[in-house]
């Protein structure tokens, strides 16, 4: 299984809180929602569908998976929900208790075993594994090299601070542009695939 990361990110590379005012407000981040405007149903909408279509599965942290199975279950009927509501969900917590993994098909990975766990899945026949959000386990997968490759939808907007994806750990990773599109709002998703160095 590839590991997929897809990611909403500004121009200044921030991807904390793209869809609400309430979703992360961590060190008093006041952009939540930021991406709305950029949305292009077309691009994105149809880079998303085409993720969800070659996934097998998905792979969150604690708190995008919470935002997302507060979301999803409801909007029963859309295909796209339908989709990722059936899907078999990985969620890697110490937090969560079992019975709180109430968003159909998801499966608790403890945060100790994290890696050992990802690096066994990518071992295995199948589909991709998917990823959105969840900005500080996808860091570690990128410091890991665990990241098989990354769909960065970006926006045209600087946010000036606040939670990003890629580590700080003063190494050198080359990416190689695989594709790019252009929206009419200006977002760009670009997917980029690690190049062995």
């Amino acid at each position: 299984m590839r590991v997929v990361v897809t990611e909403f990110i500004s121009l200044d590379g921030v991807v904390q809180a793209p869809g609400g005012p309430e979703e992360d407000t961590d060190g008093g981040f006041a952009h939540g929602g930021w991406s709305h405007p950029f949305f292009d149903p077309e691009v994105v909408g149809g880079a998303f569908t085409a993720g969800l279509e070659k996934a097998e599965a998905l792979l969150y942290g604690r708190r995008t998976w919470q935002t997302m199975a507060a979301a999803w279950p409801e909007r029963a009927g859309d295909p796209f929900a339908d989709r990722l509501n059936s899907m078999r969900k990985y969620v890697v917590s110490d937090s969560l208790g079992d019975d709180e993994l109430t968003w159909e098909n998801t499966v608790r990975i403890p945060g100790g075993e994290a890696l050992a766990r990802i690096r066994e899945l990518r071992a295995a026949d199948g589909g991709d594994l998917a990823m959105m959000g969840s900005p500080t386990l996808v860091r570690t997968l990128l410091e890991e090299g665990l990241v098989d490759e990354l769909q960065l939808v970006v926006m045209p907007v600087i946010l000036g601070g606040g939670k990003s994806i890629f580590p700080g750990d003063g190494a050198k990773r080359t990416l190689e542009l695989v594709s790019t599109v252009t929206g009419k709002t200006g977002v760009q998703v670009n997917v980029y695939r690690p190049v062995a160095e």
